[in-house]
């Protein structure tokens, strides 16, 4: 757009903004036309200037530990391609709810993902087998069962055979799981029985979850 035609369109703002107030003391087809350029230069100038660069998650984690005093942790949504912090808004026993402000959540069982709330496609609850394997750190079998949500409102369940063993680096346990023509892979960071940091299968279409404790 030419700064000609721009500032044309620019007065035929101002002047519609302008209706019939006759007290404005610019309101004189050259005072308009000052307005206009004036305008038009400070939008390409605001728009030459380079944007502030995105947050790293190391500076969101610190702004959310400043501001929120409460248990924390920060999940990366892999296949949405998001990674937000969660506070913990419930707790019962061991079972931990995290929420987002527009109530998007991650039910946590010290650290082992066993539902979401408000992500679509949401898990309903997860019963594993293999939970107390990969919190001791030993190698063994065992059945993971995903209840999904189905669009009657009934849950269905998908089973899952599953083999547990330890990981590439110390400390962390893998778990291998497969059935149903899906397989998927669990990573778990294991300190004293408790789960700060991992990776887990949420389901076919959410896909994989990571979580990060920030705050116990």
């Amino acid at each position: 757009m030419t700064m000609t035609r721009a500032i044309g369109l620019s007065m035929l703002a101002l002047l519609a903004a302008c209706g019939n107030d006759t007290a404005e003391p610019n309101a004189t087809p050259l005072g308009l036309a000052g307005q206009a350029a004036q305008q038009i230069m400070a939008e390409r100038k605001a728009a030459s200037e380079p944007k502030a660069p995105a947050r790293t998650q190391e500076q969101i984690a610190a702004e959310a530990l400043r501001v929120n005093p409460g248990p924390l942790i920060m999940a990366g949504l892999e296949t949405a391609g998001r990674t937000q912090v969660m506070a913990m808004t419930g707790q019962n026993g061991a079972m931990r709810t995290y929420m987002t402000p527009n109530e998007q959540a991650l039910i946590l069982r010290s650290g082992m993902l066993v539902g979401t709330r408000g992500l679509g496609n949401d898990m309903s609850v997860t019963e594993a087998s293999t939970e107390g394997l990969i919190r001791a750190g030993r190698a063994g079998n065992g059945q993971r069962v995903i209840r999904y949500y189905a669009g009657d409102g009934l849950e269905r369940p998908l089973t899952f055979n599953c083999t547990v063993g330890a990981g590439p680096n110390p400390g962390v346990m893998v778990e291998n799981c497969e059935g149903l023509g899906i397989s998927f892979q669990n990573s778990f960071m294991v300190q004293g029985g408790q789960i700060p940091v991992s990776r887990q299968w949420a389901g076919p279409r959410l896909g994989y979850v990571t979580i990060q404790t920030l705050r116990p």
